[in-house]
């Protein structure tokens, strides 16, 4: 618990995650608000329209969960740290595990807000939250932030730098997956299993359109998907843990 609370006093004494929350915030909610707002009168809004900001606010989550990690290697005090804390691993552990508590909280906060407002835009439509496919759409978003956050805080610490760790997060979660599919005769296997868009599958239901607008193509079951993507995450936290201690800080 001590770990968890230095973790936090840390991650909040700068102003970085802060703008990085709202900025998540305005991103996820407001697509939903222009979307309600800019569609056609016969067109419905679905509970899936209201969370296609989601991923723009996954990518900032990111850059929060970054810098979270590579401002301590620039400035040096994850030497501190490391001399305070020896088991690296345990430091490692509870910033991450800070920083996806934070993301948890941030994407709900998102996912619900949009929602609001699309319901609230657009109280005609079928916006209830009154199945547990639709309950999952919504609520399902933070719980995807806290892993993405534990992915981009692994990347971070192999890297150290906060422009590379931030270059290869946001050009992976914007660009890479959708390239993916452009691989001749096995791009589309391959896209099949990319983390974000086993992602997206856990958002949705079979056949179904993810908050990103998108069919996802992931062959994995919803329970199963999420079982992925968190194992994706765990798998990077633990190699760079690994990498972590065998390297001077």
């Amino acid at each position: 618990m001590t770990l968890l609370a230095v973790e936090r006093i840390k991650l909040f004494t700068t102003r970085s995650p802060w703008w990085c929350a709202l900025i998540a915030i305005v991103l996820t909610a407001g697509f939903a608000a222009l979307m309600a707002s800019s569609a056609p009168a016969g067109e419905t809004l679905s509970i899936a329209n209201t969370q296609s900001g989601h991923q723009f606010g996954i990518a900032v989550i990111m850059v929060l969960a970054a810098l979270s990690i590579t401002t301590e290697y620039r400035f040096g005090t994850i030497r501190t740290t490391f001399q305070a804390v020896p088991h690296r691993g345990s430091a490692l552990i509870a910033k991450a595990v800070v920083v996806a508590l934070l993301s948890l909280v941030i994407g709900e906060i998102g996912a619900f807000g949009a929602w609001g407002l699309g319901y609230a835009i657009r109280p005609s439509d079928s916006l209830l939250l009154n199945s547990s496919a639709a309950w999952i759409n919504v609520a399902g978003v933070g719980v995807v932030f806290a892993f993405a956050a534990i992915i981009a805080v692994a990347v971070g610490t192999l890297i150290r730098h906060s422009a590379g760790a931030l270059s290869l997060l946001l050009i992976y979660v914007l660009a890479v997956e959708n390239l993916v599919q452009l691989i001749p005769s096995i791009g589309r296997k391959i896209h099949e299993w990319m983390p974000f868009n086993v992602a997206e599958r856990f958002l949705t239901t079979a056949g179904g359109r993810g908050p990103g607008g998108e069919a996802s193509d992931a062959v994995l079951s919803q329970g199963g998907s999420l079982a992925y993507f968190a194992g994706v995450a765990v798998v990077l936290m633990a190699i760079a843990i690994g990498v972590a201690k065998k390297r001077d800080a």
